[in-house]
């Protein structure tokens, strides 16, 4: 059922956001389909969506076949993935994929919307799609980071959202590091939903850093609550901090709880 989420999706939308982004299967989980759901959302809650789009699951000719009918369909904006392996997630015996990379998938729809199929033959007419990428400022190997997302932008790549930011340095590096590709950039922010959550993001969840200070400021809060509204207020000031340096932020609703995401966002 998307009763809930096209509820929360209109009440982002009223509350001024540009955009929903629809993960697509998520440290490998399996949910209801990101196509349909990112449809839904568009039709009947009307806000545009970004669509993250993972190559893990897909063969080229069902990539094909979907970015067709995400053109056909009106969603425009994409965010190409390659995916986490299933090895990760609830199902690790599923086959993996892997026909293309990120890399790969941006080749294509950059060739799609050219007028040219995987094959090389003209289409009908061309796509119209934005394409986004994802990048990490925190990675580890940082010079494969920023090889791949050079060359993720010379593939067609428009637009960079990043993994989740809690400290400012890191981004301002990462940022001065890609200056000359000209892509605008969109931070993630994670607001922490409890000391746990906090844990979890920092041991667990790769390209993430939760810096020592914030875990502190988690620890101290008295209770469940008291820690959630701590996490919103590190991620006001998370924005307030990197504001000048980006095009925009994406907010993520930790555990499906809009209502934390937007009381970031309020003025």
């Amino acid at each position: 059922s998307l009763e809930a989420t096209l509820e929360a999706a209109r009440r982002c939308r009223e509350a001024g956001v540009d955009a929903i982004n629809v993960p697509d299967g998520p440290r490998a989980s399996a949910r209801l389909s990101p196509f349909y759901t990112a449809l839904a959302i568009q039709r009947e809650a009307g806000i545009e969506v970004i669509l993250h789009f993972c190559s893990r699951d897909k063969s080229l000719l069902a990539m094909q076949a979907d970015l067709l009918g995400c053109a056909a369909a009106g969603i425009r904006n994409i965010l190409f993935i390659t995916g986490d392996p299933p090895k990760l997630g609830d199902f690790p015996f599923s086959s993996a994929v892997f026909d293309a990379d990120s890399i790969g998938m941006v080749k294509i729809q950059d060739h799609m919307n050219r007028g040219v199929d995987i094959g090389g033959r003209r289409l009908d007419s061309p796509t119209k799609a934005l394409i986004g990428v994802g990048a990490d400022p925190n990675a580890i190997d940082m010079a494969r980071e920023l090889r791949r997302l050079r060359e993720k932008v010379a593939a067609g790549a428009e637009f960079v959202i990043t993994q989740p930011v809690f400290a400012v340095e890191p981004l301002e590096r990462f940022l001065d590091a890609i200056a000359h590709l000209h892509v605008p950039v969109i931070a993630g922010v994670w607001p922490l939903a409890s000391l746990r959550n906090a844990e979890f993001m920092r041991n667990e969840v790769p390209g993430v850093v939760v810096p020592d200070d914030v875990m502190r400021r988690m620890a101290a809060a008295p209770d469940r609550e008291g820690q959630r509204r701590e996490g919103i207020a590190i991620a006001r000031e998370t924005i307030a901090s990197i504001r000048r340096l980006v095009r925009g932020v994406q907010v993520s609703a930790p555990f499906g709880q809009v209502a934390t995401a937007l009381a970031v966002l309020a003025e």
